[in-house]
């Protein structure tokens, strides 16, 4: 994953971590670790569709808290 898409992922997954108010030391361990996951499953991989990438980061989100994978699921639909 490059730098820019790993920031632009990172600062959306803060942002949503904070809107479901969880304590700022547990979202960083979930958003590290998950961008780690991401990044590694992307390894070696030319080309990966959004849609993809975001399923990617959903499942990896899961394991660590379902409610903020289920927002990151409908950040475009939530109000």
């Amino acid at each position: 994953m490059d730098e820019k898409t790993t920031k632009s992922l990172r600062q959306e997954l803060k942002l949503h971590s904070r809107a479901l108010g969880i304590p700022e030391g547990s979202a960083k361990i979930f958003i590290d670790e998950t961008i780690k996951s991401v990044d590694q499953s992307l390894n070696g991989k030319a080309i990966i569709t959004s849609t993809d990438f975001t399923r990617l980061v959903i499942k990896t989100l899961k394991k660590y808290n379902k409610d903020f994978a289920y927002v990151y699921q409908n950040r475009d639909t939530i109000i």
